[in-house]
């Protein structure tokens, strides 16, 4: 059973789609192939998440589209983008179950805690960033919420946040909204080399042949590279043997991709990833800003060695300014940017979007930008493409650069009479090396685009380091 659609927003309300599709570079003529359906109820807030959700996939649908127009021969293929299916997939790490098991959330010592001055966000679900966090506030090893939420309970926000941030822990003090914009997307030219051609291609598998080293971890550089690899790239993810991934968090990332362990500081693994990079059309660095740079993979190296190379990078917070070389996550973004204090509810305490919007927003962002490079490369632009992005740039375009919903309030969320948001509609099963998946399905929609992924996750860190 599908949703009904609802008539084609135009006009104002398609603008967000509009403005990502022109700061990818994207041709305005094409904005005519994009329509919605589905219901418009889920992802509730006080900022346009709906609109930001659907506009980033749009936007990926539609460069998707182009490129299999150019590998295919054919008429741009019509977008129809499922706001169902988007809805669903901006919180796909909720809706994944491994077994019938749900995944683990936040830990325990990850969230918001009143400071002797306001409130503060901490993340320390991975081991280390929770050892850090404890040893820098002078806590034992084995210290729980309670005793947590006691010492920062004297403390001032912002010399915890100092504190954390020279340690290498993640704290942050939730701050107001504020007035700094970011870019969503940059990307810079490079040169004029000519790139690899690519053969024809079936619709559902524009991308492939291109070869992804995917440097990135978390959500949105793994949102970006398991679509990638849905619309046929090969993409193989590359961690240091000594930052070990959740297995929740790559079985719900890991689709469609090969994951294997290389330690860049050690000459034999160091001999193979170069190896991979000299084949690589694509390279996505979700690290912080030149925290790869030792290991020549910093943009000035990897152009003047492969001069018509996609290199797409991420980061927390934005690319200029004193925090451009910090850590950070969404949650940490929402607190500094002002998100949480714009969310906050009737008592004070700091709210959060309904998903971990930037992220995901982010992930698609970069999916696109990414394909539109490809397309370009390859219609009369060749040369090298550096693309950057970050969490705090798509969220300073939630904040300041997306009207309101058009939607009255008093309106049904669903016109038109479909069935109301429902994510079961949107969840399939498949069978993994981690056990049996109940996951949400890709929301890319386009006439001929693929439904699921090729391949489930295999486990993290085990495939071997070469290209299929």
């Amino acid at each position: 059973m599908t949703d009904r659609p609802t008539p084609p927003e135009h006009g104002p309300a398609d603008r967000p789609t509009a403005d990502v599709w022109a700061a990818l570079g994207g041709p305005s003529d094409l904005l005519d192939r994009v329509a919605f359906h589905g219901p418009r109820g889920a992802l509730p807030s006080g900022l346009p998440v709906r609109r930001l959700a659907r506009a980033t996939v749009a936007a990926c649908s539609l460069a998707a589209a182009e490129l299999a127009a150019h590998r295919g021969g054919g008429a741009v293929p019509a977008v129809r983008v499922d706001e169902g299916a988007v809805a669903t997939a901006f919180v796909s790490e909720r809706h994944l179950e491994i077994d019938g098991r749900k995944p683990v959330g936040f830990a325990p010592l990850s969230g918001f805690w009143r400071t002797a001055d306001g409130w503060i966000r901490t993340h320390a679900n991975y081991p280390h960033h929770r050892e850090r966090l404890l040893a820098v506030l002078g806590l034992a090893p084995d210290a729980g919420p309670e005793r947590l939420a006691e010492v920062l309970g004297g403390s001032p926000g912002e010399e915890v946040q100092e504190r954390a941030y020279a340690a290498g822990a993640l704290a942050v003090a939730v701050a107001p909204v504020s007035a700094a914009v970011h870019p969503l997307v940059e990307c810079r030219e490079i040169g004029d080399a000519p790139v690899r051609p690519l053969a024809a291609a079936p619709a559902d598998r524009p991308a492939a042949g291109i070869r992804v080293l995917d440097l990135s971890r978390v959500i949105s550089g793994p949102v970006a590279t398991r679509t990638l690899a849905l619309l046929g790239a090969d993409v193989l993810r590359v961690d240091s043997p000594r930052l070990p991934e959740a297995d929740d968090a790559h079985a719900d990332t890991g689709f469609g991709k090969r994951s294997t362990r290389l330690d860049l500081a050690d000459p034999a693994d160091r001999a193979v990833f170069e190896g991979l990079l000299d084949t690589a059309d694509v390279v996505v660095n979700g690290y912080r800003p030149g925290a790869l740079d030792a290991y020549g993979l910093a943009p000035e190296a990897l152009f003047a060695r492969r001069p018509g190379l996609v290199l797409a990078q991420i980061c927390a917070w934005g690319w200029t300014g004193p925090w451009s070389g910090r850590r950070g996550f969404d949650s940490l973004v929402q607190a500094g940017v002002g998100i949480a204090a714009h969310e906050a509810g009737p008592d004070g305490r700091p709210g959060v979007l309904p998903a971990q919007a930037l992220d995901h927003g982010t992930g698609y962002l970069l999916a696109a930008a990414v394909l539109r490079a490809l397309t370009d490369q390859r219609t009369g632009r060749p040369g090298g493409r550096h693309l950057r992005l970050s969490l705090a740039g798509t969220a300073s375009w939630l904040l300041h650069g997306i009207p309101a919903d058009p939607c009255d309030p008093a309106d049904p969320p669903n016109p038109g009479g479909e069935p109301p948001y429902d994510p079961a509609r949107h969840l399939t099963g498949t069978d993994s090396a981690y056990g049996r998946l109940r996951h949400a399905r890709p929301p890319i929609g386009y006439l001929g685009a693929p439904t699921d992924w090729a391949r489930p996750p295999g486990r993290w860190g085990t495939d071997a380091p070469v290209w299929c």
